[in-house]
């Protein structure tokens, strides 16, 4: 291998981007190489019938310092990607009933304590249930020793079945991506301690005004190369290249590469039959394959252009579609964006069937709504991590039993769901390990 050979990261999401850009900014030479033709990951935009569609609804959290602080980095100003706002949820039943929560412009965590008391839809009884299990929690610190559901921590806590309904499983499962009964409390905890037990400030909701790819890969991208780095599209990692017990390249359909060290920021699966080849990474492979991944269906419904929600973003509770974005807020006036998290019977709809289902719905929650025009619908069949009892404990660390090769992506272990944040602080953690560990030179590859 030769000295000089760069430190590679296979993979071009969140996770790979905030990693190379970490090693661009240090002055390490890196290498980006990423399979598809362009960059993003399972967050980025799409092209379809001539109109930019992001692979699925994403919304930030003003608690996502690490990646606000990697679009600073990148000159990307938050105000002309972000529309920012405190936290204000609307969740409406096709019967008409509806709650609405909104935090104070109070410090943190008693901006919480008033949006709960003051919350509208909620009898006085659940309201005082709702603050009681947020004491709780702040009192244990937002979390667990040992994992349980959200549905049995939710039962221990004495929540009632309409604010279970109406407030936490919709927050569950919009952060989780997985049903309360068998979600990790402990990460679901993580969760609301990260938005509401330090600032008030990081409960904001942040809306996204640009596509997804315009946000961080474009910007990433043209960081990496003025510092030094190179990005390769269409460049498939088919294996790993060790002498003895380190990491020296990868192959790919282009060649072997040479590598200081590497990073496989690459979804689970791809890593998975990436590690498989080693013996040396069997029992990290082991853990890898006990964890399942959960889809998220985004329905977009093209409505007439006056058409419009009375907010940002609507809960529909009692529904098959979970949440609706307008994205008028991106430009695209009358266009709706349904959310369906986690897996259920919805998976065996044909697209026809579950827009029909789904502007159904729309159309009991808005009578006065058109019928839409036209639909696209985008499954991500392996969107995140599945946040089950005990899943913490399998996720990996960045470091593996081969020497230089490193872990990156949502999945790993950060103890957050799998997050745009989650991702991009498992990138950062990388890269900083690699800057840690300074690289080894060995001649010689082996496959």
């Amino acid at each position: 291998m030769k000295p000089d050979a760069p430190v590679v990261v296979v993979g071009g999401g969140w996770a790979g981007l905030a990693a190379s850009v970490t090693l661009a900014r240090q002055g390490i030479p890196v290498r980006l190489l990423e399979s598809a033709r362009q960059l993003g990951g399972r967050a980025r935009s799409v092209q379809i019938d001539g109109q930019t569609l992001d692979n699925g609804q994403h919304l930030l959290l003003g608690a996502y310092e690490s990646t606000l602080d990697l679009l600073r980095l990148l000159d990307v100003a938050e105000d002309a990607v972000f529309l920012r706002r405190p936290l204000n949820l609307s969740l409406r039943h096709a019967d008409g009933h509806a709650l609405h929560l909104r935090t104070a412009a109070l410090p943190a965590p008693l901006h919480l304590a008033w949006g709960l008391l003051n919350a509208r839809g909620l009898r006085p009884a659940e309201r005082f249930a709702a603050l009681r299990f947020s004491h709780a929690l702040q009192r244990q610190d937002f979390s667990l020793d040992e994992d349980q559901s959200v549905a049995t921590l939710l039962h221990q806590h004495r929540q009632p079945p309409a604010l279970i309904e109406g407030l936490w499983q919709p927050l569950c499962l919009g952060a989780l991506n997985t049903h309360l009964h068998e979600a990790s409390a402990q990460i679901f905890l993580r969760t609301l301690g990260e938005s509401f037990r330090y600032n008030r400030r990081d409960s904001d909701l942040l809306f996204t005004r640009r596509p997804l790819g315009e946000i961080l890969p474009t910007p990433a991208m043209d960081y990496i190369e003025r510092h030094g780095g190179r990005v390769h599209l269409g460049q498939r990692v088919s294996g790993l290249q060790r002498r003895g017990g380190r990491i020296t390249g990868v192959l790919t359909n282009r060649g072997p590469q040479a590598a200081s060290q590497v990073i496989l920021a690459t979804p689970p699966s791809a890593t998975l039959a990436l590690l498989q080849t080693q013996p040396a990474l069997h029992a990290e492979a082991g853990r890898l394959a006990q964890l399942a991944q959960y889809p998220i269906c985004t329905i977009y419904l093209r409505y007439p252009a006056q058409v419009r929600l009375p907010q940002p973003m609507l809960g529909s509770l009692g529904s098959l579609g979970q949440w609706v974005f307008d994205r008028r807020l991106y430009g695209q006036p009358g266009l709706m964006a349904v959310v369906i998290s986690g897996d259920g019977p919805h998976m065996a709809l044909d697209n026809a069937q579950l827009a029909t289902r789904v502007s159904g719905e729309l159309a009991r929650l808005f009578p006065a709504w058109p019928a839409p025009q036209a639909h696209q619908i985008i499954r991500e069949k392996r969107a995140t991590l599945a946040a089950r009892v005990g899943v913490n404990a399998l996720r990996p660390s960045h470091a593996t039993a081969l020497e230089g090769l490193w872990l990156a992506g949502d999945y790993t272990d950060t103890g957050l769901p799998a997050t745009l944040e989650g991702a991009v602080r498992s990138g950062l953690g990388a890269a900083q390990a690699v800057a840690r560990r300074p690289s080894t030179p060995t001649p010689g590859n082996r496959p």
